[in-house]
């Protein structure tokens, strides 16, 4: 440390370097998230082709040596040379934060990549990169490593079955064009039958420009493939069902946009394409519940003014649970934004409206209907599609844009008032849904109020199952909710009493999936749940009455222990959604294995690891413990393994996590047994410990 300040110590960062430096700035983190927004960030450049109206297909390649390509068919990463910086497009687009098409508000209408450095971060973070762009028959490729170049802009020319077999690739037909007798009789072998190799190569010569004159304009294109850095990420593997997920949303976001997906590693291949757009995604979501209309509500307007495009479907189930999604130019708003209050306030407005003037809800009608009412049981997507959308952050979590919430809402109003109009049969199933709802809120307000009441008669409000820890700081404090009175036994023997406070719980809690809020406060288990954590839950949550920052799922690591896991989940996404997005939520990770010989002893968490540890220690005279559950272990060895904060694994839940566990949720226990059965034969294969 030196005393003196002054410029000599003032750090400029060029180029990528910032990336490097900093990777989490630009993707969130560089786990297992941030190595799959990497391929994010490629393929919404593709989408934003898409959106512009230029790529009717993108290709998503996991090759077998690890790394992963993006191709599709839009116009092609431009490469003639910037007279600013004497450099191609090309590298300049792929070298420089802040460089893109998406500034000029000509080449793009619309896009999501909206800040113009996805491209550029993933080849900062890879460790090779290569790009190939198609245009005028000709391929210019250039490579990367770390962020730099490694060659020049090479260009070369396509011989024509390279063209035809491209042209079928990306369209799935063979095109029709003229061609010379000694070409068109034998393709691509010169002088078969004209005797002459320099006539049948003129021939060729001459269909590959009658092709290119024909179809020259439409094949183009772009292919961006990469490795990602090791030396930057926790891991570098590619999961195909985490990518198979965002790219099924994307082509549901783009109706008739065809979405492929291969993973050489294992032969898998998928390929998406929805020409009914959000009304199929929304049918796909409500597979297997019991819906009250079979068709969704299907909205979709322009505000040219505004250059806003608006589509929305919707449908009702029998169902307790709102499942509302929200997009921004293919964007996942998760966070909601003015797009979504818009909606949310048209439903409620309009409802109320249209029932009131057909009526359906009497003016002294002592049960009014709230927003809360209107959405039970709604399964909706909204997708906007605007210019200069105001994302907060990289991440574009949340949309910012003012004007846009009067937008949507007048337009949402609209569309239901006209369809409500034609089809009052939806609109009276749907208001007697809403009114049950608010029957049901009355019921479960009273609920609360008899159980606040009943709390202030004991000397204490927290149940007596919990064994609460002395730290009354909640940032120091942390609960284990623990499957069982044995694990519990073992977790409370175990401890630190100081900031460790444990929850058993007996068997499985209610499928809060298929409960009311009135039905979910009668049920013990869930009340012993809620009091503990003392936050309250929907409308009443406080997060600053949390008792706990650390609240940690504990269960066996067998199919009950999954059930259980999934089960508090489902419970926290939809009844105390915050604590997942304050970062509160934690699963631990026992050990599965105990492997000794003599006094050396080592914990591990999978069957290679098991193997790798046995073979070690010599194999001969190993001893391996698998724990079962739990309770299997002491509270020594609980407490060291799983417990004490210099040892123990935690994984932090995330609203991602939470979704794909309601998600899994749905397909395993849902009414629709095909689906179910569908997703065991595919993941049968992943099965390789199977206790029965």
């Amino acid at each position: 440390m030196t005393d003196t300040y002054d410029a000599s110590h003032i750090t400029v960062l060029e180029g990528l370097t910032p990336v490097r430096e900093r990777p989490a700035m630009y993707i969130g983190s560089t786990d297992v998230r941030g190595l799959h927004h990497l391929v994010y960030e490629v393929v919404d450049n593709s989408i934003d082709e898409a959106l512009a109206g230029f790529c009717k297909l993108v290709t998503v390649t996991i090759h077998k040596d690890g790394s992963l390509s993006v191709e599709d068919n839009g116009r092609g990463i431009p490469v003639d040379t910037m007279e600013k910086n004497h450099k191609s497009a090309l590298e300049v687009v792929l070298t420089v934060l802040h460089a893109g098409g998406k500034f000029d508000k000509e080449s793009y209408q619309v896009s999501g990549g909206l800040h113009g450095v996805g491209v550029s971060v993933v080849n900062a973070l890879s460790n090779w990169l290569s790009a190939r762009v198609f245009r005028n028959g000709n391929v210019y490729e250039m490579r990367f490593s770390k962020g730099k170049p490694t060659s020049t802009l090479e260009q070369r020319e396509e011989s024509l079955p390279q063209l035809l077999a491209r042209y079928e690739r990306w369209y799935g037909v063979v095109p029709q064009f003229g061609r010379t007798e000694a070409a068109a009789s034998s393709p691509g072998q010169q002088g078969l039958n004209t005797g002459s190799p320099d006539a049948a190569a003129e021939a060729e010569r001459e269909d590959r420009r009658r092709f290119l004159l024909a179809f020259g304009s439409q094949l183009t294109g772009t292919i961006i493939h990469f490795v990602p850095d090791a030396t930057i990420f926790e891991t570098t593997t590619f999961d195909y069902d985490i990518l198979s997920h965002r790219l099924r949303e994307l082509a549901f976001l783009n109706a008739g946009l065809a979405i492929q997906i291969t993973d050489e590693r294992t032969g898998d291949s998928t390929r998406y394409c929805y020409a009914g757009g959000l009304v199929e995604f929304v049918k796909y979501l409500n597979e297997g519940a019991e819906v009250l209309h079979p068709n969704p509500i299907d909205i979709a307007k322009k505000d040219v003014e505004n250059k806003l495009e608006l589509e929305v479907a919707m449908q009702y189930t029998t169902g307790y649970d709102e499942k509302i999604y929200a997009y921004v130019n293919s964007v996942n708003t998760r966070e909601g934004g003015t797009h979504l209050e818009g909606f949310r306030s048209a439903i409620t407005r309009g409802i109320n409206a249209i029932a009131k003037r057909n009526g359906l809800i009497k003016e002294n009608s002592q049960i009014s209907i709230r927003g809360e009412d209107v959405r039970e049981g709604l399964t909706s997507v909204i997708s906007v599609k605007m210019a200069n959308p105001q994302f907060e952050g990289q991440t574009k979590m949340r949309l910012g844009n003012s004007n846009v919430k009067g937008i949507v809402d007048s337009l949402v109003y609209a569309c239901l008032t006209e369809y409500f109009d034609e089809n009052p049969n939806v609109l009276k199933t749907i208001v007697e849904k809403a009114l049950s709802a608010a029957k049901a809120r009355e019921a479960a307000r009273n609920a609360r109020e008899l159980a606040r009441r009943k709390s202030s008669l004991e000397s204490s409000g927290l149940p007596g199952k919990l064994s609460d820890c002395s730290e009354r700081d909640p940032t120091k404090s942390e609960i284990y909710i623990v499957e069982g009175d044995s694990a519990g036994g073992s977790a409370k023997q175990g401890r630190d009493r100081k900031f460790q406070a444990i929850l058993p719980l007996r068997g499985k809690i209610l499928n809060v999936e298929k409960a009311g809020e009135h039905q979910i406060l009668k049920n013990a288990e869930i009340q012993t749940l809620i009091n503990a954590i003392g936050t309250g839950i929907l409308e009443k949550f406080d997060l600053e009455r949390a008792r706990y920052h650390h609240i940690v799922i504990m269960t066996d690591a067998d199919v009950d222990g999954a059930h259980i896991r999934t089960l508090l989940l489902t419970f926290f996404y939809r009844y105390m959604k915050k604590l997942i997005e304050a970062g509160y939520v934690y699963i631990a990770q026992p050990p599965l294995f105990r492997v000794s010989k003599g006094k050396e002893e080592k914990y591990v968490y999978k069957e290679e690891e098991m193997q790798s540890a046995s073979a070690a220690m010599g194999e001969k005279g190993v001893s391996v413990q698998r724990y079962k559950g739990l309770g299997e272990m002491n509270a020594q060895q609980l407490w060291e393994t799983t417990m004490d904060p210099e040892n123990r694994i935690f994984r932090k839940v995330s609203i991602e996590d939470a979704y794909e566990a309601d998600e899994m949720f749905r397909t395993l226990m849902g009414k629709d047994v095909e689906i179910r059965k569908n997703f065991i034969i595919r993941h049968a294969k992943e099965v390789t410990n199977l206790d029965i």
